[in-house]
């Protein structure tokens, strides 16, 4: 099956899937379309197809029949070229923006904070949200914060340490009460607090209003059960980060990137 012929092939060498993409010189959805077998093989143009093999180290009709090289080479590891331009790079692992968290955490309070719903687990699912989203729309990360799996679904690392920091300030208030019988934890924004909106661009700003439109209304419960039919948390281990390079794996069930519109 090309999906796994690929993929393990590219696991095997240690590559990553930009560093493909780029020696390929092609964007990194449309190497994804090779990898998840939505392009064949064979439909790839004589160039792509021998840049491909070579990367591998097999010959064009070896990989045109997915077939695996018979005699182990001794070089088991290959370096990846010295001079990349660095905006071809896209970082996977996530880059925590602490500054940019606490802005962005700030909106939401101010935004949505008041709503009974809208409680700390609520605030974990948002924050999930707006970053992974973000990540699969523009290939590019807002906050870039690490996300763990756990029964609830995924929570970003740095909320505890960050509100705590907010407490302590008096920026928030942290408090304990239910929402329909289920206890809740929740903070509400010091009214004289304004989130300073220069460190988010309008891209970032249209984006996270979206998702606090549609999603802000939603119980704890509900945007849970979402969270557990994504990708990122279904292929996470428990208690692990969750990698934002699995969005580009989800279903059309949660996926917010725009399909390609035919011309034809």
């Amino acid at each position: 099956m090309q999906t796994n012929f690929i993929k393990q092939l590219r696991k095997k060498h240690n590559l990553t899937q930009e560093y493909i993409a780029s020696e390929l010189e092609m964007s990194r959805p449309t190497y994804l379309q090779i990898e998840h077998g939505e392009r064949d093989l064979n439909d790839l143009t004589i160039t792509e197809a021998k840049k491909l093999a070579k990367i591998f180290n097999l010959s064009l009709e070896q990989l045109l029949q997915q077939k695996q090289p018979t005699v182990i080479e001794n070089v088991v590891t290959r370096q990846k070229p010295a001079k990349i331009k660095s905006e071809e790079i896209r970082i996977s692992i996530p880059q925590e923006r602490a500054d940019k968290f606490k802005q962005v955490l700030l909106y939401i309070l101010k935004k949505v904070g008041g709503k009974p719903n809208v409680g700390m687990t609520v605030l974990y699912k948002l924050l999930y949200f707006i970053d992974f989203d973000y990540y699969e729309k523009y290939e590019e990360q807002l906050m870039g914060l690490a996300y763990i799996k756990n029964h609830h679904g995924p929570t970003p690392i740095l909320f505890k340490k960050l509100i705590d920091k907010m407490l302590t300030k008096g920026e928030v208030e942290e408090i304990k009460s239910k929402f329909y019988r289920y206890p809740q934890t929740k903070y509400l924004l010091n009214p004289s607090i304004e989130p300073n909106l220069t460190i988010i661009n309008g891209q970032e700003k249209e984006h996270i209003d979206w998702e606090l439109q549609r999603l802000s209304d939603l119980s704890a419960t509900e945007l849970s059960e979402i969270s557990h039919r994504d990708v990122p948390w279904l292929t996470a281990e428990d208690g692990k980060p969750l990698d934002y390079e699995s969005v580009f794996y989800r279903t059309t069930e949660t996926s917010v990137r725009k399909p390609l519109i035919s011309l034809i």
